[in-house]
């Protein structure tokens, strides 16, 4: 049995934020905004741009794209932020209210950045345990970048958080864009280094805080986390690509396109040097910025429309997400025949 990729859908908000904002609201030179920090621009939400809401859009596109029914979605995997309309609400369940897809069953899940590769994998399994389950649809919307408050220097490295939603339909015995193995990492060490300190049980909002600006992402320890995170983030990142390759069969050597999220451009640059590809073969997201789990789907849409991403070609999506959690899955693009 093979699971393959039917489409994708992505949302983009109109509204942006420059560099030259960026490094103004943070007092830094525009310079590290835009080359370390590899930020061009990033789109924000405008008013009705909700964290669910996206993830619709970019469903309905997917489906549209894909020539795919509501009544043919069997289940609905909600890969977008828990930072969405309502806290304690289950998404998936509305974007099947939305979309119409009445004869499916639906639920929610997180990894932060790594979720949509943890999906694709969960989704795969679930056709693989449950015949009856022919399509899944994973969608998502994310803007995380409400947390970031930009004279926090703690959190630098988020200030390339921006917003937008993703979807992708995944269909049993589907013959094109195959799925191939996925690898994932997590490392416990680093759950509690970045946090929204307050609005938890641990330490419920209160409007003090919110007056102080608390109720934002910080970084508890950001020497420890950069000292563990220096000797450990780029080797996961190639671990989870070999491991991924290894397990469908391929080798480094042999990948046409890296899905990758944005990160600063020395990080971005350094796998690439790693893996001996070269600049075409991934898109270095510098005018989105990071929108969280929904970069890989932007990704693959980006190089299909660029011409980076053919028929035969070995893709590899890859992910890491505060937490830590570095993800890998490899897709055979194209048609592939029937063995």
């Amino acid at each position: 049995m093979v699971v393959g990729i039917v489409s994708t859908g992505v949302y983009i908000p109109e509204s942006k934020t420059t560099a030259a904002e960026i490094a103004e609201r943070a007092n830094l030179p525009i310079d590290v905004v835009r080359e370390k920090m590899g930020i061009t621009a990033k789109p924000i939400p405008g008013e009705h741009d909700h964290t669910v809401a996206m993830g619709i859009w970019a469903a309905q596109e997917a489906m549209r794209k894909g020539q795919i029914e509501p009544k043919e979605i069997d289940v609905i995997i909600y890969i977008g932020e828990e930072h969405k309309e309502y806290p304690l609400w289950t998404a998936a369940i509305k974007m099947q209210e939305e979309i119409g897809a009445y004869h499916a069953w639906a639920f929610d899940v997180a990894l932060r950045c790594g979720t949509t590769i943890m999906a694709m994998k969960v989704a795969k399994s679930l056709m693989v345990a449950d015949p009856t389950i022919r399509t899944v649809l994973l969608a998502g919307g994310y803007r995380n970048g409400d947390f970031i408050d930009y004279e926090n220097e703690r959190t630098r490295f988020m200030f390339n958080l921006g917003a937008g939603g993703a979807a992708m339909i995944l269909r049993r015995d589907h013959m094109e864009n195959i799925i191939l193995e996925t690898e994932i990492v997590t490392d416990g060490s680093f759950s509690e280094d970045v946090v929204v300190p307050v609005g938890g049980t641990k330490k419920p909002l209160t409007a003090e805080d919110l007056e102080n600006g608390l109720y934002r992402l910080d970084v508890l320890d950001p020497v420890g986390m950069k000292t563990r995170l220096e000797q450990k983030s780029m080797q996961n990142f190639l671990q989870v690509i070999r491991g991924s390759l290894q397990k469908s069969g391929f080798t480094e050597k042999e990948i046409d396109y890296l899905a990758i999220l944005h990160m600063k451009r020395s990080a971005h640059d350094f796998v690439l040097r790693e893996l001996g590809l070269t600049d075409d073969q991934s898109i270095y997201l510098h005018e989105f910025g990071h929108i969280g789990q929904m970069d890989q789907i932007l990704s693959v849409e980006l190089a299909q429309d660029a011409g980076n991403l053919k028929d035969g070609d070995l893709a590899v999506l890859v992910s890491a997400g505060i937490g830590y959690a570095w993800g890998a899955v490899t897709v055979k693009w194209g048609k592939s025949e029937e063995e």
